[in-house]
């Protein structure tokens, strides 16, 4: 019995061992054959300056949208709050809190991504 569990044991470290120089031998290659790049000229292109001007416009957008459409809706909910029994004037009272906290959300949102594009800039 001694003898089979010994055998485990050499035939689990000989298997140990293969990987284990496997594993080492990739990682010397991989560190081996690894190319530098350089990225200088990236935030210069026009896709990276387009990108940049893109998002500040979209921002500056939703910054004025958002309102609009949040008032839209909370007035459309209004209307149907008013129309409605005491049941669904609950369900319209939580779809007017709900507009109005996406309303601060989108464009506390749009305001923080602009400000952090504006220190790239």
């Amino acid at each position: 019995m001694k003898e089979i569990t010994k055998q485990i044991r050499k035939s689990s470290m000989l298997k140990l061992r293969k990987k284990l120089s496997v594993a080492i031998c990739l990682a010397c290659i991989t560190i081996a054959s690894a190319t530098s790049v350089f990225a200088d000229s990236v935030s210069d292109s026009k896709i990276a300056k387009g990108t940049e001007k893109l998002m500040a416009d979209v921002t500056t957008w939703l910054m004025v949208l958002a309102p609009v459409a949040a008032g839209l809706l909370i007035i459309y909910f209004c209307i149907r709050r008013s129309a409605a029994d005491e049941m669904d004037q609950k369900k319209w009272n939580n779809r007017i809190v709900v507009a109005i906290v996406s309303c601060i959300g989108a464009v506390l949102g749009s305001a923080t991504l602009n400000l952090i594009i504006g220190y790239y800039k």
